[in-house]
């Protein structure tokens, strides 16, 4: 990857009312990069500043191209998401908002039509004269109403998704809806059937319903596991026979640049050596750039988002290292609090063998690895477009939607308010380097509702305009400057797997209670202000003295005091007066808004 940031650099103006002709000449090309389950030790130069070494506590990891933009950049090294689940967290970064504000706790489909409901960023974007693109994996689950049907909503203008390229076999691995094979019709057809696709495009089934429905197809299934060495989670009931596991490790089918992440890096290549015509993916068609414009982007990588499948040549190498793998004590699960002890019961690891273990944590890493590789050359694709056609840029590297677990508190998976699921720093690189000076790093405490803020004042948004007062979130630029008053906490909120559950995490500790009694939307919103301590289910780690989080504080008198004064700014914060609930419904028509106050 290379980064000339010694061509074309001006300082971008600040842009009151001015005209658009104006505000476009001055408005820097944008591509925001987001991986998916990312650890932040996944990512050496954040060791080094976190810690002082280059590896993660683990063992060894390699991002030159994410280290690379971290010297080149400004990095925001104290970043936290909002939810450590998928959907939440991406529409925590698309909206700006929280998801008490936002009403987007989980996984439900949310619409457009409720009151509430802010424009998305892409939507901002489009407004202030941008070409806006979406590459991969988005995971915001908006719907709006079109001919009293409820679709997905169109954000952003071009959108080339993980879904699309699946189904055209541009991946090597994926989940569909089965209609026919061999010549035999399935009607219903066969819901949710894993496929795995090899180097030639030919489709290989792993399904013991579809052996089931086609005996002649017997023994395939096992065949695939034992071809791509696959390794699901699997827990010490059920033992290891079930097909449903998540794939936490196993080698690629197909090589490095050809997998769902590679074919993203190409779609962009494609997108950006089109100027103004179209180009295939698969049989699909797309129109190119429009280089009269300025150019916001969004890549959705998917790695190292299980199935876990790096590459052949990455897997080698990283086979040769040998990891630390984290300890789970029975000390430490009788202190875990209720909801807690769910999320590591349903994601339970430490029954894995040592050599299972080892082989989870070596192609986690292996496949972080070959994804650095995939951002340095979409980075390069991208300077070197804009360069080429005069026009600045910034580039947004968001280390994971949230992190992930390999055996830490003897758990796979995410959804806790615990440091290695919800710590993911923010890499910001811009041509105009008084912006975001390089190799700088800031330590202010960060959030992902800063991310929307950020690109949208990059392209002209004066924030302070009444439009954009629904934004919980702060201009990075503006926080790197100190013109921001630190933040003394950051806050989230999480319901999927745990169930409804809040943090708020100071310099020196994190402290999480339950936050509602049912995942019901507008059923006793007040219920934590009134519940017993007991019944808040209370987590309290003194982080500072206990970097792991593996002493849960919640009940020791000498921190009585400190937990109840986390607990009441939380109540505050997460349960005021303006928190949203909506009932989405199923079909995601939904559109009455709760909010505490009604209920007083």
């Amino acid at each position: 990857m290379k980064i000339n940031l010694g061509l074309s650099l001006f300082i971008l103006l600040l842009l009151p009312q001015g005209s658009y002709a104006q505000q476009k000449e001055e408005q820097p090309n944008v591509l925001w990069i987001l991986t998916d389950d990312q650890r932040y030790d996944a990512i050496q130069a954040f060791n080094e500043i976190l810690s002082g070494q280059e590896m993660s506590e683990l063992g060894y990891v390699e991002s030159p191209n994410v280290d690379r933009l971290v010297a080149e950049g400004t990095t925001f090294i104290n970043t936290y998401c909002q939810a450590a689940a998928c959907a939440p967290s991406r529409a925590s970064m698309h909206f700006g908002r929280y998801p008490f504000k936002s009403g987007v706790y989980e996984f439900e489909y949310h619409n457009t039509m409720a009151a509430h409901v802010s424009p998305t960023l892409p939507e901002q974007m489009e407004a202030m004269g941008y070409q806006t693109l979406h590459i991969g994996k988005l995971g915001v689950r908006l719907k709006t109403l079109e001919n009293q049907r409820m679709v997905n909503a169109a954000i952003y203008q071009t959108s080339i998704d993980s879904k699309l390229l699946a189904k055209e076999g541009l991946c090597e691995w994926g989940k569909d809806w089965i209609y026919e094979v061999d010549g035999q019709k399935f009607s219903p057809p066969l819901k949710s059937i894993e496929f795995f696709v090899s180097p030639s495009g030919q489709i290989e089934y792993c399904s013991n319903e579809l052996e089931d429905r086609l005996p002649e197809r017997a023994g395939t299934t096992a065949a695939t596991v034992e071809k791509y060495d696959l390794l699901r989670h699997y827990n010490e009931k059920k033992g290891k026979s079930d097909e449903s596991g998540m794939i936490l490790a196993g080698v690629s089918p197909r090589p490095a640049g050809y997998t769902r992440d590679g074919y993203y890096v190409q779609a962009l290549q494609q997108f950006l050596t089109h100027p103004n015509t179209d180009f295939e993916m698969g049989k699909l068609s797309f129109q190119g750039v429009d280089s009269s414009k300025p150019l916001f982007c969004h890549i959705g990588f998917d790695f190292p988002h299980t199935p876990v499948l790096p590459p052949e040549d990455y897997r080698k190498r990283f086979a040769q290292h040998q990891y630390q793998v984290p300890d789970f004590s029975e000390e430490e699960w009788e202190q875990l609090p209720a909801q807690l002890k769910k999320q590591v019961a349903n994601g339970y690891s430490d029954h894995f063998t040592a050599e299972e273990k080892q082989k989870m944590i070596q192609d986690y890493y292996a496949f972080c690895a070959y994804g650095d590789a995939l951002v340095g050359q979409a980075v390069e694709d991208f300077v070197d477009y804009s360069e080429s056609n005069g026009q600045e840029w910034m580039i947004v590297y968001v280390c994971g939607d949230h992190g992930w677990k390999l055996n830490d508190h003897g758990s796979v998976s995410k959804f806790t308010p615990w440091e290695v699921d919800t710590h993911n720093p923010i890499v910001v690189v811009s041509s105009d380097q008084k912006a975001f000076p390089p190799g700088k790093v800031v330590y202010d405490f960060t959030e992902f509702v800063d991310i929307a803020p950020t690109i949208m004042a990059a392209g002209g948004a004066d924030l302070s305009a009444t439009a954009y007062g629904y934004l919980d979130g702060y201009d990075l630029s503006l926080i790197e400057k100190g013109q921001v008053s630190p933040r003394s906490y950051v806050l989230g909120e999480n319901h999927a797997v745990t169930g409804p559950r809040a943090f708020i995490r100071t310099k020196d500790y994190v402290f999480s209670m339950q936050s509602r009694p049912d995942k019901v939307r507008g059923n006793q919103m007040d219920w934590a202000q009134n519940a017993s301590y007991e019944e808040l289910d209370p987590a309290l780690y003194h982080t500072s003295a206990d970097p792991k989080e593996l002493h849960n504080l919640a009940f020791e008198a000498e921190y009585q005091q400190i937990a109840m004064e986390l607990k009441e700014i939380l109540l505050s914060e997460v349960l005021g007066e303006d928190r949203v609930e909506v009932n989405w419904g199923q079909d995601a028509r939904g559109t009455e808004v709760y909010t505490l106050s009604q209920q007083k």
